[in-house]
Parts: structure tokens; sequence; C-alpha cells
């Protein structure tokens, strides 16, 4: 390939974040979740694997291991796997060290700390955390500690050293399920060792719709002469299709995928966790992608910190045109509540705006609204998590993401405020993991299977759906979320079946709302919708087409 010209960076090629070779989210980029996860999940993870290879083998051939802690690789990987362990020792022995040391201080906590002043235990606080952790009771005398996260990013224990991006073309939706399996060497995968807030990122995702030169990125990137060749045939000299602006005289919304909602007028585009899938590969399902997606967003809406809607495989290639980002705030300091403001920041984002419950951010003709999350988090004090309401003049839309209605008088009293919508979006993942799932690394003590999984992630059922139908009187209500799409398989490991809970509860709500005269659906694939936001609510109703879907 002559490198004089000008080229495209192919659309279906991944650039994928990495921490220690694993796949990055949030919980690995907060210093403290991430030393609980390298140690108390990636470690135990490869030990399994060094163990018992050929277990983990026919563990990822069984659908009902699904999501389980198993590796995705073949027994062959073994010597592969323990020098990447050994690696992981070396770069992250701080993490390591970090993650021991709040062991120690979770236990010094419940044998001394019994209602008397905690002054005198701020010298029994391991030598390690020491400056980076306030001792705290609740109202009932229940001894805890918060980290100051803020300097924890400019500790030792934020290593940018353990980032890197993997980059490989990608012609299916089949790829192994992303927490339990690192992404080890392949003659077909370039690896770049550089951090998530590299200039270069920005300028190669570019190159997706403005063609420049391979030997100017290659450079800036620092690619290796010997990964030339892998390199320069990720890019081609044909023009991608280009995005129209939209310039109708309604909103349009456009359905991505899972959570992922576009609502766009001719003055404003908004983007809801994102997790956008590629074009350039054929898809059993017809779908929107990156080719979709606006040359400027104007807002990103982060619903809450999990990996299914903060996917930094997304979000960090559209980072050159996200204008702002909208995340939940919290300033817990908690361990299993990192700041997601603080997150993107180190990670290279700009104009991160955090939104409280019920705050509101205006703009043009339209309202964004931050409203209260429940329940999904099994159960524990985490704050970083978001509701929306979107209006656009008298248009009003309502993003409930994974949010399970635990009290529908928090809902009737948000009602009150304001007022009905017009469109529902709500997620019924009902069954969900249990916490030791997700929140497992961060726990300091094992809990019984029995309370496991009772505290599960759970979204609404049809009652606790229909709830939210009662109360907000849509329109229109569409279920999302589900992670159905096959491109989603990889992060959420879910495969449905008729039986399954979460479609046995949707087709119920759907079928509820039917006979109320209520449009519904379950969102699958794409799908686009019109709406008229000039007209009045009082007395007319809005129009609604159906495009495609």
């Amino acid at each position: 390939m002559t490198t004089q010209e000008n080229y495209y960076f192919k659309p279906n090629v991944i650039i994928g974040p990495l921490v220690d070779r694993w796949y990055a989210w949030t919980h690995l980029i907060s210093p403290a979740t991430g030393a609980m996860n390298v140690v108390e999940r990636h470690l135990k993870i490869m030990n399994s694997y060094i163990q018992s290879p050929t277990i983990h083998e026919a563990a990822v051939k069984n659908p009902k291991m699904l999501g389980g802690p198993f590796m995705d690789y073949h027994p062959r990987r073994v010597d592969d796997i323990k020098a990447l362990k050994e690696e992981i020792h070396d770069k992250q022995a701080n993490a390591i060290a970090f993650a021991t040391a709040v062991k120690e201080l979770d236990a010094m906590l419940k044998s001394k700390a019994k209602g008397a002043s905690l002054e005198p235990l701020y010298e029994e606080v391991p030598e390690l955390l020491k400056g980076y952790v306030e001792l705290v009771y609740d109202l009932n005398n229940n001894p805890s500690y918060r980290f100051f996260e803020s300097l924890l990013y400019h500790s030792e224990f934020y290593s940018k050293d353990s980032q890197s991006i993997a980059l490989w073309e990608t012609n299916n939706d089949e790829r192994p399920f992303c927490l339990s399996t690192p992404q080890l060497d392949d003659k077909e995968v370039l690896h770049l060792d550089i951090p998530f807030d590299h200039e270069g990122i920005d300028a190669l995702s570019k190159m997706k719709r403005t063609p420049g030169s391979i030997d100017e990125i290659a450079t800036l990137l620092g690619v290796k002469e010997e990964q030339r060749e892998l390199f320069n045939s990720f890019f081609t000299t044909k023009e991608h299709p280009t995005y129209k602006k939209y310039n109708g005289e309604k909103a349009r919304m456009r359905y991505f995928g899972h959570a992922c909602i576009l609502i766009e007028t001719k003055d404003v585009s908004i983007l809801v966790d994102p997790l956008i899938s590629y074009y350039g590969y054929e898809s059993s399902v017809e779908h929107f992608s990156d080719i979709d997606l606006p040359d400027v967003i104007d807002y990103v809406l982060i619903t809450h910190n999990h990996q299914d809607h903060i996917v930094l495989e997304t979000l960090m290639p559209l980072r050159h045109k996200v204008k702002n980002i909208i995340v939940p705030t919290t300033t817990s300091g908690a361990l299993q509540d990192p700041s997601v403001k603080l997150a993107f920041e180190n990670i290279g984002f700009t104009n991160v705006i955090e939104i409280d419950e019920m705050q509101e951010i205006k703009f043009e003709n339209c309202t964004i609204t931050g409203l209260p999350f429940t329940g999904e988090h099994s159960d524990l004090n985490i704050r970083a998590k978001s509701c929306f309401h979107i209006a656009i003049n008298e248009l009003s839309f309502l993003f409930v993401a994974d949010s399970r209605v635990m009290e529908p008088k928090i809902y009737e009293h948000i009602q009150k405020v304001k007022g009905n919508v017009d469109v529902l979006f709500l997620g019924m993942e009902c069954a969900g993991a249990p916490l030791t799932w997700l929140y497992g690394p961060l726990l300091t003590e094992s809990i019984s299977r029995e309370h496991d999984q009772s505290r599960r992630l759970a979204g609404c059922d049809c009652n606790k759906g229909m709830s939210l139908v009662d109360i907000f009187k849509p329109k229109e209500a569409y279920v999302y979320a589900m992670g159905m799409e096959p491109w989603l398989e990889f992060i959420s490991s879910i495969k449905y079946t008729d039986e399954s809970p979460a479609i046995i509860e949707s087709n119920r709500l759907l079928d509820e709302c039917s006979k109320r005269g209520i449009i519904a659906e379950r969102l699958y694939g794409e799908k686009e919708l019109l709406y008229d936001y000039e007209k009045s609510k009082k007395g007319q109703e809005k129009e609604s087409a159906e495009i495609a879907g």
C-alpha cells in the first residue's frame, strides 16, 4: 500500500481500550476500584485458568456458564497467561499493595471502632493509605471510610503505564465475554502502549470521516516498523457514507441498540448511554452504526456506572466530537461509588458536567433534568446513577434506564414537578446478576449465597414498570436496555429464550399497554421515530411516524 495518499480509517476497526490487557471500563480507571479488580478479579481468574485450563475451555462452551469467570482461551495459552500475570504483578505492585491495605483497614475498623472517637485510629490506618482516607461513622455508629479519590489519581496508585489500545478489524459480532478474558497477542491485533488520553486516539478516530496520512498517524501513535503492515491494513481509500445533518422540523429519535438513544432536532443532538455497533460487516440484525451519528454531538448523557452503559470502546473514538458529557454526581468517596467525572477527566475528556437529582440543564428550547434512579445496584449505597427527563418545548422523554421502582411514590413526587411524559423508555432485565457478579471484587468479606442471590442487578418487572406507566401516563412506552442485540453479548453475556423472566415480564407490560391504547414495543436492532415538538399538548396529539425498525 502506498502511503503518500490520504486514507480513511476503516469503519469496522475496533479501537479497544485495555488495562493490563483486560477490557477497560470505569471500575478499572478509578484507582481504588481498579486495584480491587486487579487482585480479586483478574489475578484470581488467571490463577484459576493456569491451574485448570481445560475446565475453562469446557465452561465457555456451556451456555449456562455465560458471563462466568472463565477464560475463553485454548489450554495452549497457559504460558501466555503466566507471562501476563507476572507483568501485572510488576506493573501493578502498588495497586496490589493498595488492595491488601484496604482489607487491613476494613478489618481494623470492624475490630476497634466501637462508637468512641475515631481520631486515635488514624494512627492504625495502614501506612500506604494514610492521607488518602477519612474515617467516619454513620448515625448508628457503624464505622466506615471514604477515599479522597481526586488525590488517588495523583498518586502512584493510578498507573497510565497499564493502559493500552488494541486495534483489530472485525467482520462479525462474535467476541469472548470481556470481563473474564484478557486480550493476548494475536497476529491480527495491533497493540499500542499509549494512555487513554493520548491525542493520537482522537486523530485516528477523525480519519473515519476525514482522510489523512497513514505515515503521520503512525508516527503520532508510535507504531513500530514491524507493525506497519498490519497497521496499514486498517485503512482504505474508499470514502465512507457521509452523515447528512438532520434539519427536519420534528424531533427524531433513533435507537442504536441496548440503552443507546439519539435525540435530534435541527438545533441539538443528545446521545444517551452510547454503545454503538460497527459499520462495514454483515450482521444478523439491521442496526445503526457510528456512520449514523452527527459530526458534532451536543450532549452525551450517562445514566449509571456499569460496563454496558459507560462503554469506553464507543466513547473514546467519539471524544473529539462530543461538546458536553453529562454524568451523575457523586462525592461519596465510597469504594463502591467512584466518581464518573474524575474517571472521564483522567482519560482525556473535557467539559464533563455532573448533574444531581432534580437539577436542570437548559439550552435552546431543551431542558435536561436528572431524576432519582433507584435499585439495580444490589442495595449498595451508590449515588452515581441518574434517570433523565428531556423536554423539547412541550415534548417530553423519560429515560429510566435500569432503574427498579423500589417505591413508586418517588416517581409520584417527580410527576407533580415534571408532569406527564410523552415517551417512556424503561429497562426490564428483571432477573439480573447477583451482587458478586459485578461488585464481588470490592467486598472485603464473603457474603452468603442466599444474600448474594437476593441482591441483584435487576431492572423493572411488569408490575413495577406499569407503576411508571400509571404515574406518567405516556402515549408511547418502549422497553430497552435489555442487552439483546448480538453485538452486546461480549459485554452483557445475555441470551434470552421465550421462558426468560425478562421476556415474559416485558411481554406482559406490552400487552397491558396495548389494552390501554398506549403504543408499546420492546426495542431491538434499530428504530427511528419522528415527533412534532412544536405543537402544544393542550388538546392536540403529537404525530409519531415510524420510519424504520
